[in-house]
């Protein structure tokens, strides 16, 4: 039996550790028919890659790659150099295979099979074309002709539509897989209700990656994972993240999972990624509440009608004006991410996103303040950028390269959100995300002494402004 070694290479912890989730239901359909070997490379050196290298001997590597930087426009960090280091040149002293995968190999495939030199990659989900990948390689299969596998030395043409029904369950064992305890502190174990995204916002990649279309798993099936999961790992501190990229769409299945994760009178902490503005109802926030939520993010990404035109969104001022006096009606803790110096971006379109901030966002509540827009390959903003002479057809954007608007400018977009958060406590720049270490240590003494199960963000809010007011009285 053809051994099989699958390797995360995610490092990451900003804005907190995510657990590889993915790779584990690969590991799911992998392990009936090979020998394998799950290792999530979190927190592991370069040694440790190789001892388990050494010792398991494997056929195949596959190399799962989620982020290729911190799209921290000024001061990028390229997760790159560090997986080189760690994961690949182990790798190489190796006999096996490399097949390269995930979400950044999606987005960058045929830069990323020339800089790890592999022999196949696959772009877009793998369930089912690593297997078949697999067989074509033990078969005299023919490779070339399974969507989504790159071959070396090829281009990789265009990413094949997601087509994965997920109305069938995930194993009940796999947070088996997974080592929790790194992530217990700071991250959540995630949790899909579908795939895809139908919108099309102009720097979006979600479609790149999962489809325009809305592919949701069987309501009891995702409630299962959540209740086996929190039974099998029995830590006071699990929370689960919904990582859909928007949770309220399509309309009626987020209220679906509430209802049905109240009816078994399930007793666990929820959160979740985007909320859609027009699918937010005084009904499903009611809902979340009941079912466990501790939190939310609402990423419109401006309170501007004139970018939300631009950045081609599917709801108005007005829509998110509603979603705000509803969130802040039913108390739901909410992080609220915008993006600032898009298309057509001016001083004026951005003193209306910081008014909204103003009127509809409570001090106790985080605001997330993104410059610039990252470009990714085969996007509207792309073809923008390519159209404005920023970047030409050929360049290769693997090497992180930022939108902003030319009727601002880098200096004075930045000038301009430094003079709008200065008196902002909760407006957070991108840069600084990352709390500081002190600042962090005292908001996990604090919470694990006082047991509170407020959000994180909230009580680095609290803190921050503490010691702020502290240094005002010295």
């Amino acid at each position: 039996m053809k051994k099989i070694l699958l390797l995360s290479t995610n490092q990451a912890t900003t804005p907190y550790p995510v657990p590889p989730l993915g790779l584990a239901l690969l590991y799911q359909r992998l392990r009936d028919a090979y020998q394998v070997e799950f290792l999530d490379g979190y927190l592991l050196s370069s040694d440790e890659v190789r001892r388990h290298l050494q010792e398991f001997q494997p056929d195949y590597i596959g190399l799962s790659i989620r982020n290729i930087d911190d799209m921290v426009k000024g001061s990028t960090h390229s997760y790159l150099p560090g997986i080189l280091e760690t994961y690949l040149a182990p790798i190489k002293e190796s006999r096996a295979k490399l097949i390269l995968g995930g979400s950044g190999f999606t987005i960058f495939p045929d830069e990323l099979m020339k800089v790890f030199g592999a022999d196949f990659g696959i772009t877009g989900e793998a369930e089912e074309a690593l297997p078949l990948l697999l067989q074509a390689l033990e078969q005299g299969g023919e490779p070339s002709q399974i969507a989504g596998v790159v071959l070396a030395g090829e281009n990789a043409g265009v990413n094949p539509t997601s087509s994965l029904p997920l109305d069938k369950p995930f194993s009940s064992d796999l947070d088996t897989l997974l080592n929790y305890a790194p992530y217990s502190e700071r991250g959540a174990y995630p949790i899909q209700t579908k795939r895809g995204c139908g919108h099309r916002c102009i720097y979006c990649s979600y479609p790149i990656l999962e489809g325009r279309t809305f592919r949701k798993r069987t309501v009891a099936h995702v409630v299962n994972e959540i209740e086996t999961t929190h039974d099998r790992i029995r830590n006071p501190g699990l929370v689960f993240e919904f990582v859909d990229s928007t949770f309220n769409d399509p309309p009626g299945h987020a209220e679906a999972i509430c209802e049905e994760i109240i009816r078994r009178k399930l007793s666990v902490t929820l959160r979740t990624m985007g909320m859609n503005p027009v699918n937010i109802s005084g009904n499903l926030l009611d809902l979340m509440k009941r079912a466990g939520f501790a939190q939310i993010d609402s990423t419109p990404d401006s309170a501007s009608p004139v970018m939300l035109v631009n950045y081609h969104k599917n709801f108005t001022i007005e829509h998110l004006r509603k979603a705000a006096r509803l969130i802040r009606e039913h108390e739901m803790p909410t992080m609220w991410f915008f993006i600032f110096g898009g298309p057509g971006e001016t001083e004026e379109t951005l003193l209306e996103s910081f008014a909204f901030i103003d009127e509809y966002i409570g001090r106790d509540d985080m605001v997330h303040i993104t410059e610039g827009l990252r470009i990714y390959p085969r996007t509207p903003l792309a073809e923008l950028a390519i159209a404005e002479g920023l970047i030409r057809p050929e360049t290769s954007l693997l090497a992180p390269l930022f939108y902003v608007s030319p009727q601002l400018g880098d200096a004075e977009l930045a000038n301009i959100i430094t003079r709008e958060i200065a008196n902002r406590p909760n407006c957070i720049r991108l840069t600084e995300s990352r709390p500081p270490p002190e600042l962090l240590q005292a908001a996990l003494r604090e919470r694990k002494e006082r047991n509170q199960t407020e959000p994180m963000f909230r009580t680095l809010l609290r803190l921050k402004r503490q010691h702020s007011q502290g240094e005002r009285n010295v």
